[in-house]
């Protein structure tokens, strides 16, 4: 026996619950994603004393910017954040430089041996020599504890030239090339007269990606770089989290007031943590909003086709 049709009134009922469900789901993992970044910047200002003991859960408790002034009296730290900055800017423009061109060209329809040519970059992604290898080749390019180091080795992705490959070779009409060259035009006049002037929601996505792995580059400088001068901002922060969480001192002759002051210290380096993730992170968060209707809409457009 078939079931009755259900009414409007009981279908407007179902809609309505399944919409607070939604919103109910939504908050939750608003709640889920944003809590752990709240309680960085309230437990960054506050109390050493309760954050340690759990006190510190939705506001700030006993209001304090120590572990602010104890991170940012160290001059190695502007160093770090002006290396960063240099970095960071250097290293996006180099990495733009050598992905867009080299995706509208493998976007092009009459390229030849251009199933070869991807094999070959695919082959990269999933195959390398290994750290020391890469170690022996820096090496040999005189790269070691040179600030290029940070800028010139990782100056292309395979994988942000697969989807910039595939935003040009849906979004970039055919046609148009094609009236260009009629009127005369070379192809490297259609690329930057034509192609990139219409590319830029690609071009911002892939500059954030880039932008955003070099101020986080960590792992080269720790390899590469022995002078301090060229260390990035991850590099010193990381320098002055080790110094303070590792303070080993000899007690045994110290006042009552000494012995204070180095409890106090050792506390302070717990919610020093925290504001050495806000300090590091402060710019991109500043600055992800600007390109954010971007990020979306180059995503979205250059995953519709593989």
């Amino acid at each position: 026996m078939a079931r009755p049709a259900k009414t409007r009134e009981q279908l407007k009922n179902s809609d309505a619950s399944f919409n607070i469900l939604i919103h109910l789901t939504a908050l939750v993992a608003i709640f889920v994603c944003a809590y752990p970044i709240y309680y960085t910047i309230i437990a960054s200002i506050s109390d050493p004393n309760a954050v340690i003991t759990g006190k510190v859960l939705l506001w700030p408790v006993n209001l304090t910017w120590d572990s602010y002034r104890s991170v940012l009296r160290y001059a190695l730290v502007w160093t770090g954040y002006k290396n960063t900055l240099l970095y960071t800017t250097a290293g996006t423009v180099w990495n733009l430089f050598l992905l867009i061109p080299a995706s509208y060209a493998m976007a092009k329809g009459g390229l030849k041996g251009k199933k070869l040519i991807m094999v070959f970059f695919v082959f990269t992604m999933y195959f390398s020599g290994g750290t020391i290898p890469y170690y022996l080749l820096i090496k040999q390019m005189n790269l070691i504890n040179n600030p290029l180091v940070m800028i010139l080795p990782g100056g292309f992705s395979v994988f942000n030239m697969i989807i910039t490959r595939t935003y040009f070779a849906n979004t970039f009409p055919v046609s148009l090339a094609e009236s260009a060259r009629i009127d005369g035009a070379g192809e490297l006049r259609v690329f930057i007269q034509i192609a990139l002037p219409l590319s830029g929601a690609i071009v911002a996505v892939m500059a954030l990606y880039h932008a955003v792995g070099h101020w986080n580059s960590f792992f080269s400088a720790l390899l590469f770089l022995n002078d301090s001068r060229y260390y990035p901002l991850q590099l010193v922060l990381r320098q002055v989290l080790i110094q303070n969480q590792g303070m080993t001192v000899d007690t045994g002759n110290m006042s009552t007031d000494e012995m204070a002051d180095l409890l106090r210290r050792k506390r302070l380096a717990e919610t020093m943590k925290y504001s050495l993730i806000i300090i590091a992170n402060l710019p991109i968060l500043v600055a992800y909003p600007f390109a954010q209707k971007y990020f979306v809409k180059g995503v979205m457009i250059g995953s519709i086709k593989g």
